[in-house]
């Protein structure tokens, strides 16, 4: 083989290398990335249309209590607090129990302070 040839296959094989290595795996994997870009968007948008103001009226129903969700808040910002072990069926081991405006408890009878609420999901915003 003449080394023209052999240098043309050589190029020919790292050209075809690079294709494929840039190149989506698959057409589907290609829409699915854009469904998955879409889904995300549309999880960001939902997550703002569902940030409400609380009045402490419609605070106390989400107590955590017959299947209802446990919200707290703590200056101005409604956490749910569901999902927080420490907060079964609405009812923390400090005494304290969901669907209350807890800014004094938290901030100076709780030996964690605000630092806990860090990460929990926000789902409003707490007005008197």
């Amino acid at each position: 083989m003449s080394r023209k040839k052999l240098s043309l296959m050589l190029h020919a094989g790292i050209a075809g290398l690079l294709l494929v290595a840039c190149a989506p795996a698959t057409v589907e994997d290609s829409a699915s990335t854009s469904s998955e870009v879409a889904t995300d968007s549309s999880i960001t948008e939902s997550s703002i249309t569902e940030m409400r103001t609380f009045t402490l009226e419609e605070l106390s129903q989400y107590n955590g209590k017959n299947g209802q969700p446990a919200y707290v808040a703590v200056d101005g910002v409604v956490y749910d607090v569901t999902n927080v072990e420490a907060w079964k069926d609405g009812e923390h081991k400090q005494g304290l129990t969901a669907g209350n405006e807890l800014t004094e408890e938290i901030t100076s009878q709780s030996p964690h302070g605000k630092q806990v609420l860090e990460g929990l999901p926000i789902v409003g915003e707490f007005v008197d």
